[in-house]
């Protein structure tokens, strides 16, 4: 009988240990699992995750679609309220004064010193400020990447020369040579585009040839010469994709610059040529009416206020989520 009750015992205590060892088992293989997923996300997708919670990105992020919106729906806006960007209703814009007339139910945001409607030319001049900024800011990344990387890839002879040439153009005082420029090649959208990109590549290109520098140094970059890859090749497979981070930064806080520097050449006559509504343009027109026409000078100063503080504020939550 104790023979019988000591099998059963030990019985009992076997079934017991295979049951911790396959809980156990089960245990380290969810937390291998967890794990493997934790660490099979990308630095980009970690950093999307973070956005995704991040209160200011999301408000900043749709303040931005919400510029994208009316700079593309700038017609429709223009014909729901009947009214052209450049037409002077100057019967129902204007007072007997021939002053600008406030805002209204026929002008929602009022009129500038010629009658014309503020907010169908706020809508286009958020075309104008958009374009410039997105395009100028593109060409200055590509200029800035292609130039950063290979002075910070080959380094010697080429890196000096290309650093002492980047020192050179960030030496150079943007408003004075914008203009000088602009009074050259005259003032127009493309020009706006190229003078900007011009004298904003040499810091993105600062940037990443500090970044190449550090990258190249690294043992995957030094296996893969050592394969027979070629300098083009690393250039593109080994380097490109460790400085998406930083150029991702770093374009989103330009974007604002951009914008800010087509309003301050638009405002002083150097930049996109009026009729064509800027929300720089609009600002130098609304000096001499400050006192009288408050509506003439607020809205594009808010417009311009609020488009370089989303891009600022989102390009300030990119940088935390990916650092």
């Amino acid at each position: 009988m104790s023979e019988r009750a000591g099998a059963a015992a030990s019985g009992l205590r076997s079934a017991a240990t295979r049951k911790d060892v396959a809980f156990s088992a089960a245990r380290a293989s969810e937390s291998a699992g967890t794990a493997a997923g934790i660490e099979g996300r990308g630095p980009l997708r970690l950093a999307f995750a973070r956005l995704r919670h991040d209160r200011v990105a999301i408000a900043s992020a749709a303040v931005i679609v919400t510029l994208v919106v009316v700079a593309l729906a700038a017609p429709l806006i223009a014909h729901l309220v009947g009214h052209d960007p450049d037409t002077q209703y100057r019967d129902t814009g204007l007072t007997p004064a021939g002053l600008p007339v406030g805002p209204s139910r026929h002008f929602l945001l009022g009129t500038d010193n010629l009658g014309r409607d503020v907010l169908v030319r706020i809508a286009y001049g958020t075309r104008v400020s958009l374009i410039v900024g997105v395009l100028s800011t593109v060409l200055a990344v590509a200029l800035g990447v292609v130039i950063g990387v290979t002075a910070g890839y080959f380094r010697g002879a080429t890196d000096t020369v290309l650093a002492r040439f980047m020192d050179v153009v960030l030496s150079f005082p943007f408003l004075l040579f914008a203009i000088a420029l602009v009074s050259v090649a005259g003032p127009s959208l493309i020009v706006s585009i190229l003078v900007i990109a011009f004298f904003s590549w040499a810091a993105v290109g600062r940037i990443v040839r500090g970044q190449t520098l550090s990258i190249r140094e690294r043992e995957y970059v030094a296996a893969a010469r050592s394969l027979g890859a070629s300098d083009l090749r690393i250039m593109f497979v080994d380097v490109l994709p460790n400085l998406v981070a930083p150029v991702i930064v770093y374009t989103t806080l330009l974007i604002p610059t951009a914008i800010v520097f087509e309003a301050t050449l638009s405002f002083l006559g150097m930049g996109v040529v009026p009729p064509t509504p800027t929300w720089g343009n609009m600002l130098s027109d609304s000096l001499q009416y400050y006192q009288v026409a408050w509506w003439f000078v607020l809205f594009p100063g808010l417009a311009l206020l609020i488009t370089t503080l989303a891009f600022n504020l989102l390009g300030d939550s990119v940088r935390d989520a990916l650092g």
